[in-house]
C-alpha cells in the first residue's frame, strides 16, 4: 500500500485513522479557510479539502511518488448556512443557541491525492446531528469547559454532555471529522 500523508494536524482525525489500523505520516496543511460567503455548497467544502491536500503536495519532495495526501474539511450545516470555526466565546455561545432544539447536518469532504500522478478523488458524507433545547447556563458552562473556538459548529460531539444530543442520523465519526467508509472507499482503488 502507498503511503499516507494526513494533512491535517487534528487529534480527532488522527485517532480515526489509527483506529481504522492505518500507517500515516502527518504534515498539516497550512491552507487559510476561508469562504466568500456562509451559504452551503458541496462544491465549497470538497474545494476546501482538495486546497489542503494540494498544499501539501506542494510542500513535499518529488520523490513521493508512492504516497496518497488525505486532507478533509467538516462543516456544520443549518439551514443552508455553514456555522464554522466561532471567533470567541461570544460567537460559540450564539452559534450553540441556534442550534438549540434543532436538527442540522454535519458535512465532511475528503480529498486523496495521489502524489505519483496528481489524480484526486473526493468524497463527501453527511450526518445529522439534532439537539435538544438547551438553556443558557448548559451552553455557556460548556464553552467555558471545553473550549470549542476550533470545532466546526462550536462543538465536538465526542466531548458534549449528556442531555445535549437527542438523535444522531449516520457515521458518528463523521460528525468528528473523518469518516471511516469514506476513507476506506477513497484509498481502496490506490493499494
Amino acid at each position: 500500500m502507498k503511503k499516507i500523508i494526513l494533512a491535517s494536524s487534528s487529534p480527532r482525525r488522527r485517532e480515526i485513522l489509527e483506529k481504522m489500523g492505518l500507517e500515516f505520516e502527518i504534515i498539516p496543511s497550512d491552507y487559510d479557510e476561508v469562504l466568500e460567503n456562509s451559504d452551503f455548497a458541496y462544491e465549497k467544502i470538497e474545494d476546501l479539502a482538495y486546497c489542503k491536500a494540494k498544499d501539501v503536495l506542494n510542500k513535499i519532495s518529488t520523490d513521493t511518488s508512492q504516497s496518497l495526501i488525505l486532507s478533509a474539511d467538516t462543516v456544520v450545516v443549518l439551514d443552508n448556512e455553514i456555522l464554522g470555526k466561532p471567533q470567541n466565546e461570544t460567537d460559540a455561545i450564539c452559534m450553540l443557541t441556534r442550534l438549540s432544539g434543532k436538527k442540522h447536518s454535519v458535512v465532511t469532504s475528503i480529498c486523496v491525492i495521489n502524489t505519483g500522478n496528481s489524480e484526486k478523488k473526493i468524497l463527501s458524507t453527511t450526518s445529522f446531528v439534532e439537539f435538544e433545547n438547551l438553556d443558557e447556563y448548559t451552553i455557556k458552562n460548556y464553552v467555558e469547559k471545553f473550549n470549542p473556538l476550533d470545532k466546526a459548529g462550536s462543538y465536538g460531539i465526542q466531548e458534549l454532555p449528556d442531555g445535549f444530543v437527542r438523535a444522531v442520523e449516520g457515521s458518528f465519526e463523521n460528525i468528528i471529522g473523518l469518516c471511516p467508509l469514506a476513507v476506506e472507499a477513497l484509498l481502496k482503488e490506490d493499494k
